[in-house]
């Protein structure tokens, strides 16, 4: 049996070639592969993503969220900022919406560990639940 690629699809109404195009900006290693609308082919970081200008039977909503696990303070200051720029939307516990309305969860890579601690989870929990873009530095401290 082979194994056939698996990768999102994201239903825009009209933007699905600007939406790819902003997040080939975001993402380093990023391209647009392919234009033949309503398509657009692109990858973000090595990974292969399609835009469709489907119209508007359906929307975007948070049921889907891509995360972005991010190894130092400065990286979740640049996707949160990128993300939310031009009409974006923030959330709650690292949750954003960029301004198309794609649901992104912008994480501190070590929040697993510090999860796994039973003494340190609750605080760490206690102090995430009241931030909007995570600070790893708050969390490394409580």
């Amino acid at each position: 049996m082979s194994h056939p690629s698996i990768y999102p699809c994201l239903w825009f109404e009209g933007q699905a070639r600007e939406a790819a195009g902003f997040y080939c900006e975001v993402f380093p290693n990023s391209a647009i592969l392919e234009t033949n609308p309503p398509v657009v082919t692109f990858e973000l970081n090595g990974k292969k993503f399609m835009a469709l200008d489907g119209g508007p039977m359906f929307k975007l909503s948070e049921a889907v969220s891509f995360v972005i696990e991010c190894h130092t303070q400065d990286e979740i200051d640049y996707y949160w900022d990128k993300l939310t720029a031009g009409g974006g939307e923030e959330s709650y516990c690292g949750w954003l919406k960029d301004k198309f309305g794609v649901s992104w969860q912008v994480l501190p890579a070590i929040l697993p560990e510090l999860m796994s601690n039973p003494e340190k989870a609750p605080k760490v929990a206690e102090a995430f639940l009241k931030m909007r873009k995570f600070d790893i530095n708050t969390l490394l401290n409580v």
